[in-house]
C-alpha cells in the first residue's frame, strides 16, 4: 500500500473500518465527557475560505446543517440573513449553541419523530432539530431530496491510512464520495488540507488531511 505525493492512498480501501459504526451512545458521551476536538472554535478555515461558492452570490437562503453539533458557521450565516435548519442527536450540543451565542429560544415537539424536539430561536431563522439524522431518512437519500437543482453542497472528509486508526473521524475516501453522490450531483474536490497534529500522531497516523469537496446537483 503506497501514498501519493499528496498523503493520499492509492488503491486502498477502507481496510479496518469496513464495519465501524458510532452508536449513539458513544456520541453522547463524547459531548458529556467534552471530548469534542472534531467542534471547532473559531470556526471551520475551510468553510470560511470557501463560503462564497457554496453561496453563489445569493441572499435569503435556507441552509441546511446535518450533524450540526453546536457549529459557530450557523450563527453566522444566520446573522447574513440566512434561515439555518440543522439536525443533531446531542440535545446538549443544542443548548451549548444557544447558550454560547446568548440567543433566546423555545422547544416545542416534532410530533412525527418520536421523542424528538425542536429548538428554534427568538428570531425564527434558526431551528435545530435534536434527533438522529436516520429518524429523518438515510443520510445520502435525505441530502440528495434536499437539494434542488444547481445547488451546492460543501462536504469535508478525512484521508489517513485506515488500518492505522478505527475511527472516529472516518477514512472516506473520494471513490466513496463518487459513489453515493456521482449519479446525482457534479463532484469538484476543492482542496486538501494537511491537518496533521500530536493528537493524530498519538492515533498512530503519520498523516492526516482534510479534503473540501462541493456537490453541485444536477438531476
Amino acid at each position: 500500500m503506497e501514498r501519493s505525493a499528496d498523503g493520499v492512498l492509492e488503491g486502498s480501501d477502507i481496510g479496518s473500518q469496513k464495519d465501524r459504526v458510532v452508536t449513539e451512545e458513544e456520541w453522547l458521551q463524547k459531548w458529556e465527557t467534552g471530548n469534542i476536538g472534531f467542534h471547532k472554535e473559531q470556526g471551520h478555515p475551510l468553510f470560511q475560505k470557501y463560503l462564497d461558492v457554496l453561496l453563489n452570490g445569493r441572499s435569503g437562503l435556507r441552509l441546511f446543517f446535518p450533524l450540526c453539533g453546536k457549529a459557530v458557521e450557523m450563527k453566522w450565516l444566520a446573522d447574513m440573513g440566512h434561515s439555518v435548519v440543522g439536525v443533531e442527536v446531542s440535545e446538549q450540543a443544542l443548548k451549548e449553541f444557544f447558550a454560547e451565542h446568548n440567543l433566546p429560544y423555545c422547544e416545542e415537539p416534532v410530533p412525527e419523530i418520536s421523542g424528538a424536539k425542536k429548538l428554534q430561536s427568538a428570531s425564527g431563522n434558526i431551528s435545530l432539530y435534536c434527533c438522529s439524522i436516520y429518524d429523518l431518512s438515510s443520510y445520502v437519500s435525505l441530502m440528495i431530496t434536499l437539494m434542488e437543482k444547481n445547488s451546492s453542497y460543501l462536504v469535508v472528509t478525512v484521508s489517513y491510512d485506515p488500518n492505522k486508526h478505527k475511527g472516529p473521524p472516518f477514512y472516506v475516501p473520494e471513490s466513496e464520495i463518487k459513489s453515493l453522490f456521482g449519479n446525482h450531483c457534479e463532484i469538484k474536490c476543492l482542496q486538501k488540507v494537511d491537518d496533521f497534529s500530536d493528537r493524530h500522531r498519538q492515533w498512530g497516523l503519520d498523516y492526516f488531511l482534510e479534503v473540501l469537496y462541493v456537490l453541485k446537483f444536477v438531476a
